[in-house]
Formats: structure tokens, sequence, C-alpha cells
């Protein structure tokens, strides 16, 4: 099981992440995609990506609109898991055009 981590690595993670927000004991982002299409191959790559790693965000697909939720359930709380995937997925959505 990941160690969780405490307020101030959590601060200092998210400082590398714009756009991520700390929630209790999640981290969120929301993104738009250019088109509906482009945020689906979004979650799609994401999937595929958490699938490897073992580790599977919230994911709400409102049309362009894309949330992310990260935190890691066993641990109960942000682990470095959470902010590893939280990097992969700023890097596919980028990608695919969505900001």
């Amino acid at each position: 099981m990941a160690d969780t981590l405490d307020d101030a690595a959590v601060a200092d993670r998210l400082r590398d992440l714009p756009g991520w927000t700390r929630n209790g004991d999640e981290i969120r982002r929301e993104v738009q995609a250019p088109s509906f299409l482009a945020g689906i191959a979004v979650v799609d790559e994401v999937a595929r990506a958490a699938e490897d790693a073992g580790h599977h965000p919230d994911i709400d697909i409102r049309w362009r609109t894309l949330r992310f939720a990260l935190t890691t359930h066993s641990a109960g709380g942000l682990t470095g898991k959470d902010f590893d995937l939280a990097a992969v997925i700023d890097r596919v959505a980028g990608r695919h055009g969505a900001r």
C-alpha cells in the first residue's frame, strides 16, 4: 500500500500541476476538449494509461467538459500515484487539444 502524502507534500506536488486543485482527499481538474469526440479520445487514452498504472481516476463527461478526480482509496488519501497519473492526464489532454 502506498503512503499518503502530508499537506505540505500535497501542496508542493500541486505546484507542478497547474489546473489541479485539492478537495479533501482528492485532487481534481476540469478540461474543455475541442469537440465531443476529442473528449472521448482523451478519456480512452487516460483509461488505457490508468489501467497500465493500476490506478484509476473518477471521470465525468459532460459534452466537451471532462472532470477528473484522483485519490488512492486503498491508502485513504493522496499518494504519489495520484500526482503521477494527474501529470499523464495533463499530457494526454494536451495532445488532444483539451485545455
